[in-house]
């Protein structure tokens, strides 16, 4: 026994000391802060563009903070992770940070100082970016105002806040290297898949995840619940009655409106806000892309049908009514939400095509219902009140599953009263 215990000390010992040379990773040297001159205008401006595509001030930027100063808070079920100051801050941001510094960062999740980033940064696709690609981003971000903002203290426990343990986590999940075109699918497909899967990260709100927080492989784009919404399918499983085509996505994704579909809100504004600044023929891309993904061309047919079906639902709760839930929606959704027999008005969503009546979670409609959507998600100027202030949880409640009643054929929502209270407790989100 004592020298089994001799032996498997001795393997701990030795599995420690392996791991712990697996996990090293060199720090590079501190440099100068480069000075934005040194940086040419056409790259920095290319920069612009595949930062807004990539959402970096989204995430890198607080609410009410200065842009890329960090400290977004962002909850996971390990803890909450802050993000981190991208300024060119020479003591809090990455102002010492060389350009193949910054390039490991985000193609193997490597900080400067050799620490490994945790995968709340999406290391995991922005490692199919090109060098060029990179290089430009660096350069955009070296050109901002530096903001002294000192990091905010993560809250994950230990020993998961040890550092070296995410190379373990990265040799289970993690698959390093540049996107790789499909000889099958035109060019365009492809420019559309590198964005989406690459620079705009779509997957790591549309895949659902694992226990340990990794993108389900096999599960690519099957919906999740991101900041206390859902984001759909993306595939030929995603609900709304009229396929998502390349002419839809292109039009949702520079200007966040949908005729069939809806108006971007959530965590999605800031998405579409994001990818308006790509050229048309990167949007068309990522829209041929998508419809692929989504089996668009197949599930064609049911078009003529679904939009039926909406105009003859359209009138119904429109005119005097008796019902409390036909009531409530008379008063305050039948004014801008009826279309008549023409075809749907992008601006006053059909809801028997909108996409949050007819997913199987009601979390989607309960928010916008709660909290409206504000000018910046969709067309600007164009709002959706928001009606928590006035409306119980029961009214909520029973808005939400009035329209899912006439406007679709699915079954109920369970315990809708139940989830408006849950969701209200958690304040407005996504924002």
């Amino acid at each position: 026994m004592k020298r089994l215990l001799i032996g498997v000390a001795a393997l701990l010992v030795v599995g420690l000391i392996g791991f712990t040379i697996f996990a090293w990773r060199p720090a590079f040297i501190p440099i100068a802060v480069p000075a934005p001159t040194s940086f040419a205008p056409e790259q920095v401006a290319r920069g612009a563009v595949l930062a807004s595509a990539g959402y970096c001030a989204s995430c890198h930027t607080a609410k009410g903070g200065k842009a890329f100063a960090g400290g977004y808070a962002m909850a996971t079920q390990f803890g909450t992770i802050y993000s981190t100051n991208i300024t060119p801050d020479a003591d809090t941001g990455i102002g010492t940070w060389s350009e193949a510094a910054f390039k490991r960062a985000m193609h193997e999740g490597v900080r400067r100082d050799g620490a490994h980033l945790l995968p709340a940064f999406p290391y995991d696709h922005f490692t199919k970016l090109t060098d060029d690609d990179v290089a430009a981003l660096y350069a955009f971000l070296m050109t901002q105002p530096a903001v002294s903002a000192p990091a905010h203290r993560n809250t994950i426990p230990f020993p998961l806040n040890i550092r070296a343990l995410q190379a373990g986590w990265k040799l289970l999940f993690f698959h390093p290297g540049r996107y790789r075109p499909d000889p099958a699918k035109s060019a365009e497909w492809n420019r559309g898949a590198y964005l989406a899967q690459g620079l705009s990260h779509c997957g790591a709100c549309h895949t659902p995840r694992g226990a340990l927080g990794a993108e389900k492989s096999g599960q690519m784009y099957a919906g999740a619940a991101i900041d206390n919404w859902v984001a759909p399918p993306l595939t030929k499983a995603n609900p709304s009655p009229v396929p998502w085509d390349q002419v839809e996505l292109a039009t949702y994704l520079s200007t966040g409106i949908s005729r069939y579909h809806g108006t971007a809100a959530g965590p999605m504004g800031q998405v579409t806000r994001g990818l308006a600044a790509l050229p048309a023929a990167d949007i068309q891309a990522l829209a041929a892309y998508f419809a692929d993904v989504g089996d668009a061309k197949t599930r064609a047919g049911g078009t003529a049908a679904a939009l039926a079906h909406a105009r003859s639902s359209d009138r119904i709760g429109v005119g005097l009514q008796y019902a409390p839930a036909a009531r409530l929606y008379t008063a305050a959704c039948a004014s801008c939400h009826y279309n008549g027999p023409g075809e749907p008005n992008p601006l006053r969503p059909d809801l028997a095509l909108n996409s949050a009546v007819n997913l199987d979670d009601p979390t989607n409609l309960i928010q916008v219902i709660l909290y409206g959507i504000s000018a910046k998600d969709g067309a600007p100027g164009v709002v959706m009140p928001a009606f928590g202030r006035g409306f119980t949880d029961a009214d909520v409640a029973r808005i939400a599953a009035y329209l899912r009643a006439t406007r679709t054929a699915k079954p109920a929502w369970p315990d809708l009263a139940t989830k408006v209270a849950a969701i209200r407790a958690q304040g407005r989100t996504g924002e």
